[in-house]
């Protein structure tokens, strides 16, 4: 199973303070939209995104059919392929999807030490 590029999501106090320290050790701007607390940053193949009052804790999230420079890829697997596999080893998910969807979807799940991880898929 394959889920898509990894970016690690963190729940941020103040957007621009931490675009200015994650800038200032390298990271750079990749996308996002700083007006809806919301922004991508990218130091080589590393990619955080930085969420001001959207999370409430950090997460680890992963994007079926994009590449780590958010380039959409033409051969993934789906987010409700990935869901039905990870129900059919017994996995509990917090969000599910409709299995019989399309297009843009995601799922939740959480870790043993209570880390949610997200499978967010754009397209």
């Amino acid at each position: 199973m394959h889920l898509g590029a990894f970016s690690l999501s963190l729940a941020v106090k103040d957007l621009t303070a931490s675009r200015t320290f994650y800038e200032a050790i390298g990271f750079e701007t990749l996308g996002g939209d700083a007006e809806a607390g919301w922004l991508m940053l990218k130091s080589g193949d590393t990619v955080l995104g930085l969420f001001q009052g959207m999370f409430e804790k950090n997460t680890l999230t992963f994007n079926p059919g994009w590449d780590q420079s958010a380039q959409p890829l033409q051969d993934f697997m789906d987010v409700r392929a990935i869901q039905a596999e990870l129900k059919s080893k017994g996995m509990t998910l917090e969000v599910e999807t409709d299995p019989y969807g399309t297009g843009p979807a995601h799922i939740v799940l959480t870790d043993p030490d209570g880390n949610p991880v997200l499978i967010d898929q754009h397209h």
